[in-house]
């Protein structure tokens, strides 16, 4: 039995005695002695053939031999280390640093911030509401008919068997709420992302984000609204954009128009993006229907307002010149790095 007390004493003598000259003989020098199947290991594995009156002074030597091997690990790979760091001390230090390569806001972000940064110049300011909605506040509020078509599972994302939970189709709803809670004069723009039930195409997806506002006061009238579009216009996309208005329908304003901008891409004279009219469709406006200031308990004889929407995504295709919406949710790099210093 002495015979494993002699063989643990001299292991200890061999660490004592070990002078590994390098980081590579260091880890020799590890896996020897202490790695997982070293020999020290092997010699607690031996604890079970030592007398029990004998284990206390065998554990004893274990852990002396133990901790020998393991301060002297650590007291080289101090040093090995140092000597590594003094090594690449002479490294030139005026060579050139590696450049980090800083992402960018996505395009859809930068046109969104441009549109409220505009009309916060005419005192619009933000407001936000759900995405998912009720009823109330995305059709009935805004006196959209019982059989209108947006209705239709066609169209909307409903939530909920009794279709009175959806995912809203229009930032429209918003306006409702701030008109519910707030008491004119409003001027706020409604920026958010809207959930549609259409085929993904280069010119539709089923969600999209949008930008509307709405203005109700005492007094105000078309020509305000048309002043207002002018203005918008003119400072997104160039002081020589065109704008003109078509009449149309939208079930919460009357009258109600579309707004198209002269085509910069190709000055009008005809192109794919404007299917050679000369001309493109940016969004729709009008003045606020009674019904829907009634619905919000706001007195259509005292008040008067117009709202106006735009799909965020159709001015960034315009803004710089993109073909595809698809591009837009696709996180393609190659794609985004494009707007990387785009204002």
């Amino acid at each position: 039995m002495q015979e494993i007390f002699d063989k643990a004493n001299t292991i200890l003598k061999q660490i004592e005695a070990e002078q590994p000259a390098d980081a590579a003989g260091l880890e020799q020098f590890r896996i020897k002695y202490i790695g997982t199947k070293g020999i020290i290991k092997d010699l607690f594995g031996a604890m079970g053939q030592v007398p029990n009156e004998r284990k206390k002074e065998y554990g004893q030597l274990m852990n002396v031999l133990k901790q020998t091997a393991e301060t002297k690990f650590d007291n080289l790979k101090d040093s090995f280390g140092d000597s590594k760091a003094k090594s690449s001390e002479s490294a030139d230090l005026t060579a050139p640093g590696f450049t980090t390569d800083f992402g960018g806001r996505h395009p859809i972000s930068i046109v969104k911030n441009k549109m409220i940064e505009i009309f916060s110049r005419l005192g619009f300011v933000v407001a936000e509401g759900p995405e998912i909605e009720d009823d109330w506040h995305n059709f009935t509020a805004l006196g959209t008919p019982k059989d209108h078509p947006a209705r239709d599972m066609q169209d909307t994302f409903y939530i909920s068997e009794d279709k009175n939970t959806l995912l809203r189709t229009h930032t429209s709803s918003v306006q409702i709420r701030m008109m519910e809670s707030q008491k004119p004069p409003l001027r706020i723009l409604m920026p958010g992302r809207v959930y549609r039930n259409e085929t993904i195409s280069a010119r539709a997806h089923c969600t999209f984000h949008q930008l509307e506002g709405l203005y109700i006061d005492e007094g105000v009238s078309f020509a305000d609204l048309k002043q207002t579009m002018f203005y918008f216009v003119r400072e997104m996309f160039g002081q020589n954009t065109e704008i003109r208005f078509r009449p149309s329908f939208f079930p919460f304003t009357e009258p109600s128009a579309e707004v198209d901008v002269s085509c910069f891409i190709c000055n009008s004279k005809g192109c794919p993006v404007c299917k050679y009219s000369g001309w493109v469709e940016i969004g729709g406006c009008g003045m606020v229907d009674p019904v829907v200031l009634e619905n919000c308990k706001l007195d259509p004889k005292k008040y008067s307002g117009y709202a106006f929407g735009m799909g965020i995504e159709r001015s960034t295709m315009l803004k710089f010149q993109i073909n595809d919406l698809r591009l837009f949710f696709e996180n393609d790099v190659r794609f985004l790095k494009q707007f990387k210093n785009a204002k």
